[in-house]
């Protein structure tokens, strides 16, 4: 029996020929894009997968908004408005998706996925309106699908589209992660542990107040990524080439960006200056920057998640991370941090993304940047896998962390940096010498402390409580 793999090959197999002004060129006889794609799919093979589908979806949007207002302008006839409008819906919710094939990277500013959506969509129309795939006799991708746009515009206005859907699901992402975290600093406020500096001994602390530390730096994260929403909602749409609306009339240059904002539900605005906005991409490394600080508070903290877990016997084992799979092929019994190893790889990644957004946004020529789609890709991918590294440390690690509590108690009780906490009781000079003490005799410096009679068990046990250990200042 034949699969439906090697059916669609073999539909594949068969070819219609369509021409451009370069020629006549060979198109599988079944696709629903058309000449320019095909051409694109033999020049640009770079990272051999397909624009981020968040992109597709968005310029689906921008290209229905195009049509509406063209529509309504009286440029697009009812039927055949109608046929693009339903192309597009189509696409916007999902369908059709395995038709847009060309290469995240890709020379010509995005040149080649918008062609590719014109095509998809033209053809689409077309079948719709009782016509036959490569024909364009009613809908053509560029004499109507593409009326009065350019790659210019409308690209860099779906990235955006595409950058601020994916920014909202990532401040969510965050505000999990940030409540995984509070809701363990409200668990172990009563449990005192070590707190370190340079990894050595400093003072004690509690479990929770680490806790709270690590949560508030998301809770700067979650505002910073809402904020810079605000960056991305002004688009260039309606500029065409150059962000002067050459070849497009003025009624819809000014209409458009409002049927996009009716479209996504996203509170856009039309640039003031359309020629700015085409050109400099300078929003997008911004943008890339708050990521990028993001992706170090993650980094950061769940390199200290697994150092606070580390042996659990020979290590530092004040936390038991939730074990998740067997950790090797070799040793039996062996788990690793393998959450708190991916969210770092995540972060990690957009980290790279944003030199690669840095250099990309800085490349770009007089009136356009043709390097948007590296743009496009770095940006889209640092979104997604930040947004999934902070569900998988919330639910897979956080949510699930114990505190080995007996274990910070002795490391508490046996270091001698427990006399910081009574310098105030006792005074430096004083404090210093039973540190010393404790250091050279290995004895506990509570034992020293009420063994010479400076202090009483109920004033010890006092300035060593929990409590002691979060007020700010002592009194």
């Amino acid at each position: 029996m034949t699969s439906s793999a090697e059916m669609a090959g073999a539909r594949e197999s068969a070819a219609r020929i369509e021409t451009d002004p370069l020629g006549d060129f060979p198109v599988p006889i079944d696709a629903y894009y058309g000449i320019h794609t095909a051409r694109a799919l033999a020049n640009f093979d770079l990272l051999g997968r397909p624009c981020h589908p968040e992109l597709i979806r968005a310029l689906a949007q921008v290209k229905l908004a195009c049509a509406r207002t063209n529509a309504e302008l009286g440029f697009l006839p009812a039927e055949e408005a109608d046929a693009i409008l339903a192309a597009c819906r189509e696409i916007v919710a999902g369908r059709l998706h395995e038709w847009i094939r060309v290469d995240a990277l890709q020379g010509g500013a995005g040149t080649s996925l918008n062609m590719n959506l014109n095509e998809v969509i033209a053809n689409r129309a077309e079948e719709l309106l009782g016509g036959s795939l490569g024909q364009y006799r009613r809908v053509h991708p560029i004499h109507q699908v593409n009326l009065h746009q350019s790659t210019n515009d409308v690209f860099p206005t779906a990235l955006k589209v595409a950058a601020l859907v994916a920014l909202e699901r990532l401040e969510q992402g965050i505000a999990r992660l940030q409540s995984a975290f509070q809701t363990q600093e409200h668990a172990c406020e009563g449990i005192v542990k070590m707190g370190r500096t340079q990894l050595q001994d400093a003072c004690p602390m509690t479990v929770g107040a680490a806790f709270g530390a690590w949560s508030e730096a998301f809770a700067r994260d979650r505002w910073r990524v809402f904020k810079c929403r605000e960056r991305l909602r002004v688009v260039n749409l309606g500029g065409t080439a150059i962000g002067t609306g050459l070849t497009a009339p003025r009624d819809y240059i000014f209409r458009v960006t409002d049927r996009l904002r009716e479209e996504t539900r996203l509170n856009l605005a039309r640039a003031e200056n359309l020629l700015d906005a085409t050109q400099n991409a300078d929003v997008y490394v911004e943008v890339s920057g708050i990521l990028k600080a993001h992706a170090v508070n993650l980094y950061k903290i769940s390199s200290d998640l697994r150092l606070l877990a580390s042996g659990p016997r020979a290590g530092l084992g004040e936390l038991r991370l939730p074990p998740v799979q067997a950790g090797s092929s070799i040793m039996p019994g062996k788990v690793n941090p393998v959450i708190c190893e991916a969210v770092g790889q995540a972060a990690m990644t957009a980290i790279g993304n944003d030199a690669m957004i840095t250099q990309a946004c800085q490349s770009g020529q007089l009136e356009l940047n043709a390097f948007l789609p590296l743009v496009a890709n770095a940006l889209l991918e640092s979104l997604a896998v930040l947004e999934r590294a902070c569900l998988t440390l919330a639910e897979r690690c956080v949510a699930g962390i114990e505190v080995n509590v007996e274990h910070c108690r002795d490391q508490v009780e046996g270091s001698w940096a427990l006399v910081t906490a009574l310098v105030p009781a006792l005074g430096y000079e004083t404090a210093s010498r039973i540190a010393k003490q404790a250091a050279a005799s290995n004895r506990r410096v509570r034992d020293l402390v009420l063994e010479q009679g400076l202090l009483d068990a109920p004033t010890l046990d006092r300035l060593l409580s929990p409590a002691a250990m979060t007020a700010l200042g002592f009194r």
